[in-house]
């Protein structure tokens, strides 16, 4: 293969070279410790087991970059490309979700085999790569990879919380420094303002295009809310109040007879709330974020506190006046894998990291979106309905990954997210 002839392509190749190998060694190391059962696992339908999101993170750089690549390129085991297919439904037929957990076969030796054999041709192919469309690709698949390395952690707390045993992930980290401090108010003043991904580097097409937007005065809760102050909810019957409930919300928590957040638990009215986390089973940690909550439940939550959840216009236009710097929290990169208490400091806390905050805004598509032709076109757009914005990433997201334009979204049930929320007025 020709090489780039321009200085800037080649830098890019070799860029995303090191970046490629990066990311696959990160994820290799979250899956250090684990045994081919833990591996295996699946409790719930929404959640994956490890060998599968091992799999299909190889099966995206297989499909959509070696196999557009080189028409002579062999495919580790042409059954795979049913096996490990998510929900491009324009590639082709796909393994019913429900039942990944099935799959005893192949085996987790085989699909670390192929993990190697599909790093060995991407590494082989990015030493001349010139197409900049696949090139795009390589860099959709990084972030692809590092979504799925979040879900890796997510869904394996949910596997693993179904064990009697009560395992742990990895040993306790030490404790973080706290000290209880009252939430205060950063009030903006709003105005017409610029939402969106600008262009300038990565961005998902459901963060494009740029836009206006017009925003009121409003003001942002300096800090997550805390397990603390959750507690105070729950024991002035937040969840039998069905005044502060949206409708629906109620009806769910009625119906799957919610009481705490998910992996709160105790053993009477009279004993202390614990909590399951990755690293077994802990006393919760008052002045640290509260997490794993729906947003009926963070709806309701605000409701009772006399205030809203942000719309994500309002988050996201915080989020680019202040930056990142002070306002970052704990982050996959910082290997603790459980939220952590506010730093000390002024201003806004917590934007980035710790738990991803639910927003009163449905996941829409901004004016003007247009999805990307072909299979890939799949990844985001068809999912704007029944959804509801978060921002701000997780105690399991990369660094690298995220950005004040980047929008996760979740249905308003889902729990097993590190997901909690800030108060807005």
């Amino acid at each position: 293969m020709n090489r780039p002839t321009e200085p800037l392509a080649w830098s890019r190749t070799a860029e995303l070279a090191a970046r490629f190998a990066e990311v696959r060694a990160t994820t290799r190391a979250l899956c250090d410790g684990l045994s081919a059962e833990d591996c295996q696992l699946q409790s719930m339908d929404d959640a994956s087991p490890v060998k599968w999101h091992l799999a299909h993170t190889s099966w995206f750089f297989e499909t959509f970059v070696l196999e557009a690549a080189d028409a002579g390129y062999r495919a580790f085991d042409p059954a795979y490309r049913v096996l490990f297919n998510s929900y491009y439904v324009g590639v082709g037929a796909r393994h019913p979700r429900p039942q990944r957990g099935l799959l005893s076969r192949p085996s987790l030796q085989e699909v670390q085999a192929y993990r190697r054999h599909v790093e060995d041709a991407m590494l082989h192919w990015l030493e001349g790569a010139t197409d900049a469309r696949l090139l795009s690709l390589v860099e959709l698949g990084l972030h692809h990879e590092q979504q799925h390395q979040e879900l890796i952690l997510t869904d394996l707390k949910h596997h693993l919380s179904c064990n009697p045993l009560q395992p742990a992930y990895r040993a306790a980290p030490a404790a973080a420094s706290t000290r209880h401090e009252p939430q205060r108010w950063v009030s903006f003043e709003g105005g017409l303002v610029e939402i969106g991904d600008d262009a300038d580097g990565f961005a998902f097409d459901n963060e494009r295009p740029r836009h206006r937007a017009w925003l009121e005065p409003f003001a942002l809760a300096d800090r997550l809310v805390t397990q603390r102050e959750w507690r105070a909810f729950i024991e002035d019957g937040g969840y039998a109040r069905p005044e502060l409930w949206l409708s629906e919300g109620w009806d769910t928590c009625q119906r799957l007879q919610w009481q705490a957040p998910l992996y709160w638990h105790r053993d009477s009215a009279e004993a202390e709330w614990r909590m399951f986390t990755l690293h077994g089973e802990q006393a919760l940690e008052p002045d640290a974020p509260v997490f794993h909550v729906s947003h009926f439940e963070a709806d309701a939550y605000a409701r009772w506190a006399g205030a809203r959840l942000p719309t994500e216009q309002e988050w996201e236009h915080a989020a680019q006046l202040v930056g990142r710097g002070a306002s970052e929290g704990t982050l996959l990169d910082d290997a603790r894998f459980h939220p952590a208490p506010a730093r000390e400091g002024a201003g806004l806390r917590q934007l980035f990291g710790d738990c991803w905050e639910w927003t009163a805004s449905a996941y829409l598509p901004y004016p003007g979106f247009r999805t990307a032709e072909g299979a890939v076109g799949e990844y985001n757009g068809k999912f704007m309905i029944n959804q509801m914005v978060l921002r701000g990433g997780s105690c399991a997201t990369p660094r690298s990954h995220l950005r004040a334009s980047y929008r996760n979204f979740f249905p308003c049930v889902a729990r097993w997210q590190f997901s909690g929320l800030r108060l807005a007025r």
